[in-house]
C-alpha cells in the first residue's frame, strides 16, 4: 500500500492478538509505527525483531485518559484503534463493568483525539457481537434488533463506537473512518488466561494442561466463524485503504465451524488426546454466528488465506513455545493488574 510508505501510523493495542501481525505488516509496507499498550510484557517477547528500533515506537499509555489519547495521536497520519477488552461469556457476566466501561471511554477519547489532531484516516475495530441473532450476519442488519443478551455489554460499546463515527461524519464531515467487524479471531499472542480466554485459546490451554476428560459446554453443534489473526490484520489494512467512509465491513471466513469440529482440530495438533465430555446443560450463546462476506469481497477484494487447520497448528505451536510467559501479560481481569477505579483520572 503506497499510502503507508513513510507514513506515521498509530496502533493501539499493538501488543495483542491482531496488533502483533498488524504492526509487522505495517512496517513491511514501510510505515513508521507507534504502538500504545499497557502490556509491556507482551512487548518484551512479541517484538524481538530487528525492525523494532528503527520502525516501532512504544508508548505505555492508559487510553481511558484523554491526555494519553492526545499524546498517542500526536503527529500521526493514520490510526488503527484495536485496544479494548475481550473475554469469555462468563467474564461478560461476572465482570460486566470491567468489560464495558474502560473500552467505552477509550473508544470515545481516541476518536475525539484523532479528529482534533487532524488524522487522515482512522480505523475503528467493532465486533461480530453487535449483531442480533441471525443465520448469517449482513452489515446492514446490525441495527435490526438487540444483540444476544450474553454479549450485550461489549456489543453496545461497539455499537456506540460505530455511532460516534457516524455522528462525526454528520456534524463535522469527517468521512475518513473505516469500521471493521471481525468474526471470532484466534492466533498467536491471544489471551490464554483460563479465566478470560475465548474458546480457541481456552481449549488449547486446557488440552495442553492435561485436562482429561475435557469438559466442553454444549453439545458441540454451536457454529462460529473463526478467522486467523493475520487475515484480520490484512483485512484491516485493506479497509483503511478502500473503505474509510464509515461503512462497516465484516472480516471473517464466511464458514460455519462447529465447536465439535474445532475441538477435534485442536486435539489433532497437540501432543495430548483427551476424551471429550459434552456438558449439554451449560449456556453456549447463539447456535450459529457466520459472517456474510459479500461486502468484504466486493469492496476490499478480501479473502482469508489461512485455513482453520493451518491457523490452529500455528497457534498451538506458538502456545507450546510461550506457555510459561503468557500469564505475565497485562489483563484488566487480573486483580493485580486492575486499578481501584475503572477509569484513570
Amino acid at each position: 500500500m503506497s499510502m503507508l510508505r513513510g507514513s506515521k501510523v498509530l496502533v493501539t493495542g499493538g501488543t495483542g492478538l491482531i496488533g502483533m501481525p498488524l504492526v509487522r505488516m505495517l512496517t513491511e509496507e514501510g510505515a513508521l509505527v507507534r504502538v500504545v499498550s499497557l502490556d509491556t510484557h507482551g512487548l518484551s517477547y512479541g517484538y524481538s525483531h530487528s525492525w523494532l528500533p528503527n520502525r516501532v515506537e512504544f508508548m505505555p499509555l492508559n487510553l481511558t485518559r484523554m491526555q494519553s489519547c492526545r499524546a498517542a495521536v500526536m503527529d500521526m497520519d493514520y490510526v488503527f484503534h484495536l485496544a479494548g477488552t475481550k473475554g469469555s461469556v462468563e467474564i461478560g457476566v461476572s465482570r460486566a463493568a470491567s468489560f464495558m466501561v474502560p473500552p467505552l471511554v477509550m473508544n470515545t477519547n481516541m476518536m475525539e483525539a484523532a479528529r482534533n489532531a487532524g488524522v487522515k484516516r482512522y480505523l475503528f475495530t467493532s465486533s461480530v457481537g453487535v449483531y442480533p441473532p441471525a443465520q448469517a450476519f449482513r452489515e446492514d442488519d446490525a441495527w435490526s434488533g438487540n444483540p444476544h443478551h450474553t454479549d450485550r455489554f461489549a456489543a453496545y460499546v461497539k455499537r456506540i463506537g460505530e455511532l460516534q463515527a457516524e455522528a462525526y461524519r454528520q456534524e463535522f464531515g469527517w468521512d475518513s473512518i473505516a469500521i471493521v467487524r471481525p468474526a471470532n479471531v484466534y492466533g498467536p499472542h491471544d489471551d490464554f488466561n483460563p479465566k478470560s480466554a475465548m474458546v480457541v485459546a481456552s481449549l488449547i490451554r486446557r488440552i495442553v494442561s492435561g485436562e482429561d476428560p475435557l469438559v466442553v459446554w454444549g453439545d458441540g453443534s454451536a457454529a462460529r466463524d473463526f478467522i486467523y489473526s493475520e487475515d484480520v490484520a490484512r483485512g484491516m489494512m485493506l479497509a483503511l485503504e478502500k473503505a474509510a467512509n464509515c461503512t462497516p465491513v465484516n472480516i471473517g471466513s464466511g464458514q460455519a465451524i462447529t465447536i465439535r469440529e474445532l475441538v477435534n482440530t485442536i486435539i489433532q495438533f497437540t501432543p495430548y488426546h483427551p476424551s471429550v465430555v459434552w456438558d449439554v446443560g451449560k449456556q453456549t450463546g447463539e447456535s450459529i454466528r457466520v459472517m456474510d462476506m459479500t461486502r468484504a469481497r466486493s469492496v476490499l477484494g478480501f479473502e482469508p488465506k489461512v485455513s482453520l487447520s493451518d491457523g490452529i497448528e500455528k497457534t498451538v505451536e506458538w502456545y507450546l513455545s510461550h506457555k510459561d510467559a503468557v500469564d505475565q501479560r497485562y489483563s484488566v481481569f487480573r486483580e493485580d493488574h486492575r486499578s481501584y477505579s475503572l477509569i484513570e483520572g
